[in-house]
């Protein structure tokens, strides 16, 4: 069993606990917060030990009546790896606490990616060895390098151009924005999120665009790939198809946004209403000579999750990546392929059942 540690139970790290507490090699020691608010309160309602992430605000826990099981310091001596789920730029700050305790970590990809000793996608990372530690590459990354790995790997990719129309903010966040625009981010070209890919697949030329939109649901990707190799349609559709972290949404399915789609995912009881998938919409994969063309969403809240209980294995074990892949799948339910193909619409298979 491989004990874990979470540092930060916000929108990522309370994600990551609950899956790595569904791994069966794997155990969750415990959680930090850095204050006494609803997400301890949640923590320790979900059995999880609550730890103080700053050592002068153990007793402010105390005072709210929320017990902690120490600080900080504690919990990376009772564990083998820890997550680092704090916000943006937060675990640069963590990082000699971590290494002064001599605890591998794993960092979330808002840090610089000279926080790691690599950057990781189980998908599409090169392999790594003797690593101490990892950082899982943000969720618009994630989901391109998902993406991207199996174009190249059957036909090769000239050329990548995405737009991304990335959500304002997540739900919770409530000082983001915009509020009523749709504003360039940046406003030069490429965005941040093609040279990062690159950190993940070096190799593969790629630019990209970013737009910050008055949404929190999802972002939405605009793909236009050149190809090396001239595939048909119906090819794309059915490699991209058997990528387990990619669900094509059928025509038929009456999904048309991200609304829809988190309203799948909670009546298929995923908690939050969660989609680690990417989600495609197939009917707009279209190939034209080598170019490739397709719409896919991101959900930024949950993309990343399974990446960080595989990076977990990589950095701990000697498990290979496709058997990772297959045990955190198998845990926490990843993989949506066959619950809609031939079947129509979600609407039409309940009739069915009935």
């Amino acid at each position: 069993m491989t004990r874990v540690g979470v540092n930060g139970y916000g929108t990522i790290g309370k994600r990551v606990a609950d899956a790595v507490a569904a791994q069966p090699d794997m155990e969750l020691v415990g959680v930090t917060k850095t204050s006494p608010d609803y997400g301890a309160e949640a923590a320790l309602r979900r059995g999880y030990d609550l730890y103080a992430a700053l050592d002068d605000r153990a007793a402010a826990f105390e005072d709210a009546g929320l017990g902690v099981a120490g600080t900080l310091g504690d919990l990376l001596d009772a564990v083998d790896v820890v997550v680092d789920c704090a916000p943006s730029g937060v675990g640069e700050r963590n990082r000699p606490t971590y290494e002064a305790h001599d605890t591998p970590a794993i960092y979330q990809g808002g840090e610089d990616a000279a926080i790691a000793d690599a950057s990781f996608n189980a998908r599409a990372s090169a392999e790594i060895r003797d690593a101490d530690s990892l950082r899982v590459v943000s969720c618009n990354t994630t989901g391109l390098s998902r993406l991207l790995a199996p174009l190249d790997e059957a036909y090769g990719v000239e050329k990548a151009r995405v737009t991304l129309v990335r959500r304002g903010g997540d739900p919770s966040e409530t000082d983001r924005g915009p509020i009523n625009d749709v504003v360039p981010d940046p406003a030069t070209v490429p965005s941040h999120h093609g040279p990062d890919v690159n950190e993940i697949l070096p190799d593969v030329s790629v630019d990209t665009a970013a737009l910050k939109a008055p949404v929190t649901g999802m972002h939405t990707h605009s793909v236009n790939v050149t190809l090396e190799r001239e595939p048909t349609t119906a090819e794309v559709r059915e490699l991209l198809r058997g990528e387990t972290r990619l669900f094509l949404i059928p025509e038929g399915a009456g999904i048309d946004g991200a609304g829809t789609l988190k309203d799948y995912a909670s009546d298929l009881g995923r908690a939050r209403g969660d989609f680690w998938e990417n989600c495609v919409w197939e009917e707009s994969i279209s190939v034209e000579g080598r170019d490739l063309y397709l719409f896919q969403n991101v959900h930024q809240e949950a993309d990343v999750v399974p990446e960080n209980v595989d990076a977990i294995r990589e950095l701990t074990t000697d498990v290979s990546r496709e058997e990772s892949m297959a045990r955190t799948n198998e845990a926490l339910g990843v993989g949506l392929d066959s619950l809609l193909s031939d079947g129509g619409s979600p609407r039409d298979q309940v009739a069915a059942d009935d």
